[in-house]
């Protein structure tokens, strides 16, 4: 696999929190930032994920916005009645 170098500004309260977290970790400021950015991506395609699910579903059934926000403040209504 190739590998690229790249150059990165960060706040150095930033880093330092970074450097910590890696020696913490036993792990490379390098290293740290990769997961970093691994984890960032593999939220954001899970996050993909589920808006693409969600607008399916708002077609098929023609669900608006306003309906799903008015079906979460009916379960919160009917799960606060239950905790009284």
């Amino acid at each position: 696999m190739a590998v690229s170098t790249v150059n990165i500004s960060f706040q150095e309260e930033l880093l330092e929190q970074i450097d910590r977290i890696a020696q913490k970790e036993a792990r490379t400021r390098s290293e740290l930032i990769r997961e970093a950015a691994r984890a960032y991506i593999e939220r954001k395609k899970k996050w993909e994920s589920i808006f693409s699910y969600g607008e399916s579903l708002s077609s098929k059934y023609k669900f608006t916005e306003d309906d799903v926000i008015g079906e979460i403040k009916k379960y919160k209504e009917g799960k606060a009645g239950k905790n009284k």
